[in-house]
């Protein structure tokens, strides 16, 4: 047999190949083993478990490990650590950033996972500097505050970061562009401000960015995102960016979603944006974008989602939107739209939500609307929309949320609504509605109902028992209709959330069972016949957030277990017969912003039992008494103190609450006394003041004028109220909460303002006091005042020339007082002026001429000055009487005239009497004739 000899090279390269060969070790290398020992010892010792890391044994192997990755190299090395979410939410001890300490010993990690943990403290910068070789890092939904560590921008071999919903601030550093590897940037959910910087727009590499929820500002240029080639998702949704959207959005060829929603973006939707073949999501929702939709959109067939909600678009819903047949989602709530909806609608078969409400649709709701088989959300509340509910929405096979609400429409609400198995969420009837219940009609429901509001329905007697049937019912509103009785058992009975019964004659006292629930939320009973006291118990529905009674005869005190209803954000009680001087302890309802107790009989001592963080306090109308208390400067937050006709005394100067945020005090028919002191412009928020009905003295101090908010003229407020974070369906809130008209002397009337547009007004009363002194004229810097009112004093002097500088007033009162003087040119400037009172004064000269002034016709609003004239009030001024040589030849020249008439007109006339009678003697003839 012959023998096969193995050459040495041959054998050599078989000893090579094995030694390549990775052979794995006994175990990770046991500093990265005693590292996380360590990491799961600290954190064991703060939380006394640490049930995740259980297999985190001192005797295994750490690449064994649960949430742990080694290499497959011979050294085993720790790569990876999944740590997310190992720290329960609600711990009863804070953990900080610094437990991460051991693990920054372990400089092979590629990949960290510490998401989700709630761990608080700065960013340790030193200990992330040392894992240079991390590729992915995962940090989202912690606690981490201060900005971003330099020591982060050695991390140069990162392509993905998660930084989001933190609490990190400042300016969003140059240095992000050193990151040329990123693929996916998220920040969002934090406290960045400033603008974003130039660098971050040249990572090329970069697909995912997303800066949404900060405070970022500036504008989007071309510079900016012409260095994102490969970008697929931008997402810069809630901040306060602006400045019109260019062309340059279009360079994002490989974009598939974009959402810039809630910025301040305004001008037209770019049309390059329409080129971009790729998106699936655009959201440009909140912002102030005009113009209209342009038929391009039909573009972008591969479109999933458009929102375009809540801007100032108008015009038209082009026919070409029926070409988007991959849309799922269709946005064009809050705008300015009008027609009617468009037949292609119909070929949107892939359609499951379309929001249409808050517009000017007119026109019937289609029948088409009908042929959208996965619709589960249809809104078009809020529009001019007429005629009957279309019998097609019943084939809506799959609606579970069906808002018809504040529209025209007309006739019988059909009973098949009902029917629709599928529906969760009911809202029809509402504002402007014509729609008539059938109370005859007998209801089964097949359907299992979440939410049903009727409101202004024509719902007549008693609340409708079919109701009961309806077990998963969360929240009901039937206000405004004519219901009367009381509030029935079985209703107490149910896991409501919210109850809204406003507008009715419901009658009786309120159930203590009804304040057994801890789902109840919402209680608005406002305006019905309700009396009796409150319920003792009702402090056991702790979980109330809004409280309204308001107008019904309830009476009594207050109870004192309302104190424990610690959710409690927005109380209003006004308008009733409750009584007393004892309140129940606000202080530790911290959410506790507004409360209204206004028009009762209370009496004793201003209650400061509230929490410092209310905003909103109206009190007037009662028979409080004595000094405002020192105490109310503490009320840092308040916004709004309504403190008018009570009985309250003391200095002003003494007792004026030192509180920059106050930007509403009326103290209207009470007792004051003293002066206008000149610290009152350190309220730097005021915009309403109302001292009038008082006892003040002294003068008007100039500093009054420098009462910043009374100065610039304000913007048109159209956010709704701010909720806490954990207040999911914030659109309901709003729709039923109501706060009441801030009541004043507007325009020569007693006038509600609208208190969710309190911001637009700007008003000064100091009437009916004993005001001595002119008038400064340095008040004519109130730019934006829009009444001002100083009647019923005792000011002398003249009016000031600067008043022509009051751009936005409408109403000036300078009545019942010593004025002398001419009424100043200048007035003939103020465009918005509709009345202007100088009655009872010294004023004599000419009433200016031109602009509004010309229309101030009312007599009495002149009456009884020393010698005014004008052709305002029909007295001719003396200036404005020509002398008498100027009178004799106008007299001669209307004699001439008369004369020269006369010469003319006789042989004119004569000679047509004679053509006239001869004419008529032939007609007399032609009859003879025949």
């Amino acid at each position: 047999m012959a023998t096969t000899r193995t050459s040495p090279l041959l054998m050599l390269s078989i000893f090579f190949i094995l030694n390549s060969i990775p052979i794995p070790s006994s175990s990770c290398p046991i500093h990265q083993k005693q590292a996380l020992l360590h990491f799961k010892s600290t954190l064991t010792t703060i939380l006394n478990s640490s049930s995740l890391l259980e297999s985190w044994n001192p005797n295994s192997d750490c690449c064994s490990w649960d949430l742990v990755n080694c290499s497959r190299t011979k050294t085993r090395t720790v790569t990876e650590l999944h740590l997310s979410d190992i720290v329960p939410t609600f711990t009863p001890v804070p953990v900080f950033s610094h437990i991460l300490t051991p693990l920054f010993h372990i400089q092979t990690l590629k990949l960290l996972d510490i998401s989700m943990n709630w761990l608080r403290g700065e960013i340790p910068g030193d200990g992330f500097g040392n894992l240079t070789q991390l590729v992915h890092l995962d940090m989202m939904q912690n606690s981490f505050n201060g900005s971003i560590p330099d020591q982060f921008f050695l991390l140069k071999n990162l392509r993905y970061l998660d930084m989001s919903d933190n609490r990190l601030e400042g300016e969003l550093q140059p240095e992000l562009g050193s990151f040329t590897n990123l693929t996916t940037l998220k920040l969002s959910l934090n406290r960045f401000q400033g603008s974003i910087p130039p660098q971050l727009f040249e990572l090329e590499s970069l697909q995912v960015l997303n800066l949404s929820n900060n405070i970022l500002q500036g504008v989007l240029s071309s510079r900016h995102v012409s260095g994102l080639k490969n970008l697929r998702y931008l997402d810069l949704n809630s901040n306060s960016l602006q400045g019109e959207l260019g062309p340059e959005l279009g360079s994002f060829l490989n974009l598939i979603s974009l959402s810039l929603s809630s910025n301040l973006f305004h001008g037209l939707i770019p049309p390059k944006l329409f080129e971009l073949e790729s998106l699936q999501i655009l959201d440009l929702s909140n912002n102030a974008l005009e113009g209209g939709l342009s038929p391009e959109v039909g573009k972008l067939r591969k479109l999933e989602s458009l929102k375009l909600n809540g801007n100032f678009l108008a015009g038209n819903i082009p026919e070409e939107v029926g070409n988007l047949t991959k849309l799922k989602e269709f946005s064009l709530g809050k705008n300015q739209f009008i027609g009617k909806i468009p037949s292609l609608v119909e070929n949107l078969k892939e359609l499951e939500s379309l929001d249409l409400s808050g517009n000017s649709f007119t026109m019937e709701i289609p029948g088409s609307i009908g042929k959208l088989p996965n619709l589960t959300l249809l809104d078009l509340s809020k529009n001019k929309f007429i005629g009957p509910i279309p019998p097609s929405i019943r084939n809506l096979s799959n609606l579970e949320t069906l808002r018809l609400h504040n529209n025209n429409l007309a006739g019988e609400i059909p009973t098949w609504l009902f029917e629709i198995k599928t529906l969760k969420n009911l809202f029809i009837g509402g504002k402007e509605s014509n729609l008539i219940w059938n109370n005859k009609a007998k209801i089964v429901p097949r359907c299992s109902l979440q939410q049903l509001s009727m409101s202004s329905c024509g719902i007549s007697g008693e609340i409708p028992e079919w109701i009961s049937s309806q077990k998963d019912l969360f929240f009901l509103d039937l206000s405004e209709n004519q219901l009367k009785g009381g509030i029935p058992d079985w209703l107490t009975e149910m896991e409501f959330e919210g109850i809204v019964l406003s507008d009715n004659n419901l009658t009786g006292a309120l159930p203590p069972r009804l304040f057994e629930s801890m789902s109840l939320l919402i209680l608005a009973l406002s305006r019905n016949n309700f009396s009796g006291e409150l319920p003792e118990n009702i402090g056991n529905a702790k979980g109330i957030m809004v409280l309204m009674l308001s107008d019904n005869n309830f009476s009594g005190q207050i109870p004192k277990s309302m104190a424990s209803i610690f959710l409690l954000m927005l109380l209003d009680l006004s308008k009733n017969k409750f009584s007393g001087d004892s309140f129940p302890i606000f202080r530790d309802t911290r959410h506790l912003v507004y409360i209204d107790l206004s028009y009762n009989d209370f009496s004793g001592k201003i209650p400061m039992n509230f929490s410092l963080d209310t905003r909103i306090l109206s009190l007037g109308g009662n028979r409080f008494s004595g000094d405002l208390p020192m105490t109310l400067t503490k009320f840092v937050n308040l916004e709004h103190l309504d403190l008018h006709d009570n009985e309250i005394t003391g200095n002003f100067q003494d007792i004026l609450p030192q509180i920059p945020t106050l930007q509403v005090l009326s103290l209207r028919n009470n007792s004051v006394e003293g002066f206008i002191p000149r610290t009152i412009s350190s309220l730097t928020s005021l915009r309403i003041l109302d001292l009038s009905g008082n006892k003040l003295t002294g003068s008007i101090p100039t500093e009054i004028a420098n009462l910043s908010s009374m100065i610039k003229t304000p913007k048109m407020s159209t956010s709704d109220y701010i909720f806490p974070v954990y207040v999911t369906n914030v659109d309901i809130f709003n729709n039923v909460i109501e706060f009441q008209d801030l009541i004043v002397n507007w325009k020569k009337s007693f006038q509600g303002l609208a208190s969710r547009n309190l911001d637009i007004y700007s008003l000064l009363d100091l009437s009916e006091n004993q005001i001595s002194g002119e008038i400064p004229a340095s008040l004519g810097n109130l730019k934006s005042l829009k009444v001002l009112n100083v009647s019923h004093n005792r000011i002398s002097g003249q009016i000031p020339v600067s008043f022509g500088d009051l751009r936005d007033v409408e109403s000036l009162d300078f009545s019942y007082n010593e004025l002398s003087g001419l009424i100043p040119q200048t007035l003939s400037k103020l465009d918005q002026l509709t009345i202007l009172d100088v009655s009872n004064n010294r004023l004599t000269g000419k009433i200016p001429m031109g602009g509004q002034m010309d229309t101030m016709n009312e007599l009495d609003y002149f009456q009884n000055n020393n010698g005014l004239c004008g052709m305002q009030i029909g007295i001719i001024c003396p200036e404005d009487i020509p002398p008498p040589e100027e009178r004799k030849e106008e007299d001669d020249k209307e004699l001439w005239f008369l004369w020269e008439g006369t010469w003319v007109g006789f042989p004119v006339g004569f000679f047509s009497s004679i053509l006239v009678m001869g004419y008529f003697l032939n007609f007399l003839n032609f009859f003879k004739f025949w």
